[in-house]
């Protein structure tokens, strides 16, 4: 396995069975760290979130493939799309949210290269030029325009 990945959340369930097989796997972590999912006040948050949970999820997304766009010119693409799946920490209902997995540090030439600086520079600066263009594209409301909608 090789390349890099970028997931966002998904309504329906993990666009694969690696994104289901990781979802399950870091949320799982969350719990061990301490993270109950299971609270009464988690009904209520996802409830909120559900209002705004298909905008929040096609944000992402737009976000999503700006950042992969921007990663297959530094390394390999996992997947040349962004795959979604039910990721505990992309439950975030009024920002686009997206995880980033650079590589595979169980490959050897990509652990080597993921303990380079200047790798780790380049992966760096193309999330970061991935999210300016997303920014770009799609400037956040203003206080006032989001008043007026309102």
């Amino acid at each position: 396995m090789r390349g890099s990945s970028v997931f966002t959340l998904s309504e329906r369930g993990a666009t694969s069975i690696a994104a289901q097989w990781l979802a399950k796997r870091e949320n799982d972590a969350d719990l061990i760290g301490g993270v109950n999912l299971d609270r009464k006040d988690r009904y209520l948050a996802m409830t909120l979130a559900d209002l705004t949970l298909t905008a929040q999820i096609s944000d992402s997304l737009k976000l999503g493939q700006a950042v992969l766009g921007e990663l297959g010119g530094v390394n390999f693409l996992h997947k040349g799309k962004v795959e979604q799946g039910g990721f505990a920490v992309l439950k975030a209902p009024t920002i686009p949210s997206i995880l980033v997995e650079t590589a595979f540090i169980s490959n050897p030439d990509e652990e080597r290269r993921l303990n380079d600086m200047a790798y780790q520079e380049k992966i760096a600066r193309a999330i970061l030029r991935g999210i300016k263009n997303y920014v770009a594209k799609n400037p956040p409301l203003s206080r006032s325009t989001l008043a007026a909608v309102l």
